[in-house]
């Protein structure tokens, strides 16, 4: 295998330093759209692909969650194809990146101003019965939330005088936002008066945003994205590498992280009881453990899964960057002494050689994120590491 020396942007590491350290709230573009779980920032996304690529180049996120490198590649013209194991994430991204017609909108303002007034715990809900039975509403029977899931079916019945499947899924979003404020690991019920508004102001604050944004990618170039749902290590099969022979230039992701529990596919309600609403929310299909989304359990002596599963993801990653391409990272670790060493070890076996110029890796603390990592040992799991690496 011929390595091709990278060249970098002079004082790209304190530069990526700087972004990383940001600590601005989540904000601007659709990124508010919705508080998916281990998201990372914007600025350091958008910094990272200013840095490492050009307008036209193609960035791969294999991980991308609730798609914050999506949106910023797209809003700086870049190709961008996103993928992830969660059918909630490709829900979530998707909407943040489809552009809506001007009679989507309209439609979208109409059923907030005639829908949503209506909605109520009182209403008869024979017509509605099979959505309140769903599965995925489970442990939402229990008194913060029985109230609030009549409520959400009563609007999700009424998803059905919207006119497309793209303002069905945009108010979806603008549901689950909304829910997920009054539902997951709230301590208080949200009353329904609070929960209408919340819901009106979020429709309409999410247009807002979606306005700007359009604006920006037109401005941008209008460049192409590629959504999907799967495993990582089959993305070298996607068409776009497979068929037509492009490659990334550019990776920015955040993996999952060997040992720390995050919950990427429910809510906590009640006191931690936990609960798939959001599937129920958005109509997508779930059904699987929470190992699943981990690269496996956090419980596994020697975490052997999670490795074994992370080596297959960057083996096939290291099929679709082009040569010169860079992969940049943000990863933590339950016990970065013994962790870090073996995840390197993977990047190496896969294909990939770190870059660092002089001084420490830069890591930083993640502000406000919520999950619960290993309980044995040191918990380190909100405090992350920056890799990046170029291809051998």
């Amino acid at each position: 295998m011929t390595h091709i020396k990278t060249t970098l942007p002079y004082s790209w590491k304190q530069t990526l330093r700087d972004a990383a350290h940001d600590r601005t709230p989540v904000k601007g573009l659709t990124h508010t759209f919705y508080k998916y779980p281990a998201r990372f920032s914007p600025t350091f996304a958008r910094t990272a692909i200013e840095l490492f690529s050009s307008p036209g180049d193609l960035i791969l996120d294999p991980y991308m969650g609730g798609g914050t490198t999506i949106v910023e590649a797209l809003a700086a013209g870049r190709e961008v194809i996103g993928n992830d194991l969660n059918s909630l994430a490709t829900f979530v991204t998707r909407v943040k990146t489809t552009r809506l017609t001007s009679t989507e909108i309209n439609a979208i303002i109409h059923w907030v101003q005639s829908v949503i007034p209506a909605l109520s715990y009182d209403q008869n809900p024979t017509a509605f019965k099979h959505l309140l039975n769903d599965e995925r509403t489970r442990n939402l029977t229990l008194l913060k939330g029985r109230f609030i899931k009549k409520i959400i079916a009563t609007a999700l019945h009424n998803l059905e005088i919207l006119p497309t499947t793209n303002s069905r899924n945009f108010v979806r979003c603008a549901l689950l936002r909304v829910s997920q404020t009054a539902l997951d690991g709230r301590k208080r019920s949200m009353s329904a008066d609070e929960f209408r508004t919340r819901l009106a102001d979020t429709t309409f604050h999410m247009l807002d945003s979606m306005s700007d944004f359009i604006k920006q990618w037109n401005a941008a170039g209008r460049s192409r994205k590629t959504l999907t749902t799967r495993d990582a290590s089959q993305i070298n099969k996607l068409s776009i590498f497979a068929n037509q022979g492009k490659l990334a230039k550019l990776v920015v992701t955040s993996p999952p992280y060997p040992g720390v529990h995050v919950l990427y596919h429910r809510w906590q309600v009640d006191g931690r009881r936990e609960s798939p609403a959001p599937y129920w929310i958005t109509s997508c299909n779930d059904g699987q453990a929470t190992s699943f989304y981990n690269f496996g359990s956090r419980h596994e002596p020697g975490l052997t899964t999670y490795f074994e599963s992370s080596l297959r993801t960057l083996s096939a990653i290291r099929k679709v960057i082009q040569p010169g391409g860079i992969f940049v990272q943000l990863i933590a670790f339950t016990n970065p002494k013994n962790q870090l060493p073996r995840y390197l070890s993977n990047m190496e076996k896969a294909g990939f050689k770190e870059i660092r110029s002089s001084g420490n890796r830069i890591y930083r603390n993640v502000p406000n994120r919520r999950w619960h990592a290993n309980s044995k040992g040191r918990t380190t799991g909100s405090r992350e590491v920056v890799l990046v690496h170029e291809i051998l």
